[in-house]
């Protein structure tokens, strides 16, 4: 089920969003709340891409989320749109590790090593795929981490890229002991 945890419920407006303590909960919660029409075009952002109309509704759902895009450099707008396209896409759910999510939608071994080995226009293309095959067995991704390896992966600063390969860690761990986990139970 796709869902978009630590969202209270008694919060009604995306203009309540930037209360959160961090941008991926703040952002799904406006993605949650916004309309069809804005979802969709959200869903339709090519990241790598960005056309003017396309602009609008990503700067839109920024801002409400309570991000400062107008102070971003121009390669920052790509990977929040690959966020927000990813959210739109897919949900977000927090309450379990995104290795584990992985698992739970059969994301298969040699499509997961694919997304924790490729690096710049690869994984760039690689994200969609996984979220769109993530989506179709009803598990959303937790943005907490699969956000970070977004934003620290296409950086040029070299603690970015350190952060990168850690998170990739993170992921890694618990994908490969749910697999292990599962082939455990299966020969019992």
């Amino acid at each position: 089920m796709i869902t978009f945890d630590s969202i209270p419920s008694a919060l009604a407006t995306p203009e309540d969003a930037p209360a959160f303590r961090e941008p991926f909960g703040a952002l799904a919660f406006y993605i949650q709340r916004a309309s069809t029409g804005e979802r969709a075009a959200l869903a339709r952002l090519q990241p790598d891409a960005l056309q003017p109309h396309q602009l609008a509704a990503l700067a839109r759902a920024l801002l409400a989320a309570g991000l400062a895009p107008e102070q971003w450099h121009a390669d920052t707008w790509p990977r929040w749109a690959l966020i927000a396209h990813g959210m739109a896409l897919a949900g977000h759910d927090g309450k379990q590790k995104l290795g584990k999510q992985l698992a739970n939608a059969g994301v298969s071994e040699s499509r997961v090593t694919k997304l924790l080995t490729s690096r710049g226009e690869a994984f760039i293309q690689l994200v969609p795929r996984v979220l769109r095959l993530m989506a179709s067995k009803g598990i959303a991704p937790n943005w907490r981490e699969l956000g970070e390896l977004v934003l620290k992966e296409s950086s040029a600063l070299p603690t970015s890229q350190a952060q990168a390969e850690a998170i990739r860690l993170q992921i890694a761990g618990p994908y490969f002991s749910a697999l292990a986990r599962a082939d455990a139970k299966a020969t019992v």
